[in-house]
């Protein structure tokens, strides 16, 4: 929330100094925050054994109380739905003063699914995270004006017609979830489908456009379409991929009309290599362009390459860094949960955060004798030391309070029905001083010398491949990973 701000008042609770007590109470003087703190914390009262409200302090053990045994006279009971709680308007609670404000922009008259959608807002864990989200002024309220004018159907084609918008995304995703709106499928190759349009709209009308386009739907938009069925697949991450190539391709084409005033069919290999030796890093990534280029009609003689990167370097960590990482996940309890329970599935098992995310509750086994995480095709034993930070987010994931409520991700995201985004834990990660790329090859490094290589493939869900390449840069003396180097197909990044 917002910084605090000082003043010369000093709150018996915090002992900071304050601008301003919100209230006098029978332990002191209380600022705003510590009010607010305390009007939220419910519970079972110790002196009384009632399940109420505790905004008071026992002065005996410190332990949080009712009003009644603290001797608090604060009215602290909506009039309307009689339920204790720290009254926002005009006497009324949080959820009975969202309850209007959402009745008066949507006007749900005989609309069910309003009424439903409004329910949703006014009984989320935060509401007053939902009053945060429609105050006046926001993208959301104009959203919520629109829905509740008739001006905008609850349907893919009235929210395709609208300006992109995170607002937008997050109400659509919102009433889907809900079943407000049906499903159209995968949303993100939805999305992309849209994106490839509005880039190829973007570029000139002398071929270039036409080029882009077949490469972008046959080369890229079929293949994550045929894949969008897999649960395993993290389509968000082959999606950037995409994006990116079909910008490089784009960007490959102006540069040949700009400087060779010449289009696709005449590029040659020259004009390649001229290409990646003038220019930023990034035009590495058409390599796929001029690959799918030779399968396309033209009267070059002689097929095109690119030469793809090599890693120069295996960033690693030391052993000792990495029992340190696995410390900071365990005892740094500021951060949150979420967090460091994906940092040690990266640490012990080198799982890759794109799949990280991808993890349901279903792949979370318990049973009497222990409890598993199915990350390959044998389900890995959880250690007893971390089975209660597992069991933790099983019961109650965060983003789940709110919009995001019932569902079956691991790790939700922000955005309702759907999982946190890699680049988004990676992010959240470098808290904890976590390098997504060298925990993981150190781990690998590391399970690679003590556990032989197809035992690796059935508990993580490594390739033979990937599997073979550690064990290589491991020097692992175990006859099975020759084997599987053998079988293996060639790597040609740094995985």
């Amino acid at each position: 929330g917002r910084p605090r701000s000082t003043g010369n008042h000093t709150c018996c609770r915090c002992q900071q100094l304050v601008a301003k007590i919100r209230v006098r109470w029978t332990d002191g003087s209380v600022c705003g925050v510590c009010f607010t703190q305390a009007t939220h914390t419910y519970g079972t009262c110790p002196d009384c054994r009632e399940h109420r409200m505790l905004p008071g302090i026992s002065s005996a053990t410190g332990e949080p109380i009712c009003r009644d045994c603290a001797g608090i006279a604060t009215e602290l009971t909506c009039t309307r739905c009689r339920r204790e709680a720290e009254r926002f308007r005009a006497g009324l609670c949080m959820q009975c003063t969202l309850t209007d404000d959402l009745t008066a922009v949507l006007k749900p008259n005989e609309d069910l699914r309003l009424h439903r959608l409004i329910k949703l807002l006014t009984e989320t864990g935060r509401p007053e995270s939902i009053y945060t989200y429609m105050r006046p002024g926001t993208k959301a309220r104009h959203l919520l004006e629109k829905i509740g004018n008739r001006n905008l159907a609850l349907t893919h084609e009235a929210f395709d017609e609208l300006p992109t918008s995170t607002a937008a995304e997050h109400l659509r995703a919102l009433l889907i979830h809900h079943r407000m709106m049906p499903e159209r499928g995968n949303e993100n190759l939805a999305r992309f489908e849209q994106w490839i349009t509005a880039r190829v709209a973007s570029l000139p009308t002398d071929g270039t456009s036409h080029i882009v386009e077949l490469f972008a739907r046959w080369r890229h938009l079929k293949r994550i379409r045929d894949k969008a069925a897999d649960p395993e697949t993290n389509h968000s991450t082959a999606i950037s991929a995409a994006k990116q190539e079909i910008t490089e391709a784009g960007k490959l084409l102006l540069w040949l009309k700009e400087t060779h005033d010449i289009g696709a069919e005449k590029l040659q290999q020259k004009h390649i290599d001229d290409y990646l030796s003038s220019g930023p890093s990034t035009r590495k990534h058409i390599r796929n362009f001029v690959r799918w280029l030779n399968s396309q009609p033209s009267s070059r003689t002689h097929e095109l390459d690119t030469p793809f990167r090599k890693a120069q370097a295996n960033p690693m960590i030391t052993h000792m860094q990495r029992t340190e990482l696995v410390r900071n996940c365990l005892e740094h309890q500021q951060v949150a949960r979420s967090t460091r329970l994906a940092g040690l599935i990266l640490l012990l098992w080198a799982h890759p955060l794109n799949k990280i995310v991808l993890l349901r509750r279903e792949h979370l086994i318990t049973a009497p004798d222990g409890m598993r995480l199915k990350l390959g095709a044998t389900p890995a034993a959880v250690p007893t030391a971390l089975t209660e930070l597992f069991w933790q987010q099983l019961q109650n994931p965060e983003n789940s309070n709110t919009t995001n409520a019932g569902t079956d991700w691991l790790f939700p995201g922000t955005r309702a029905g759907q999982h946190l985004h890699p680049d988004t834990l990676a992010g959240r990660l470098k808290v904890l001083g976590i390098d997504p790329q060298r925990a993981r090859n150190a781990t690998l490094r590391s399970l690679t010398q003590e556990v032989d290589g197809r035992t690796l493939m059935d508990l993580l869900g490594y390739s033979p491949g990937i599997i073979a390449q550690h064990a290589s840069r491991a020097a692992a003396p175990m006859a099975d990973y020759i084997d599987l180097k053998r079988s293996a197909p060639q790597i040609e990044e740094n995985p």
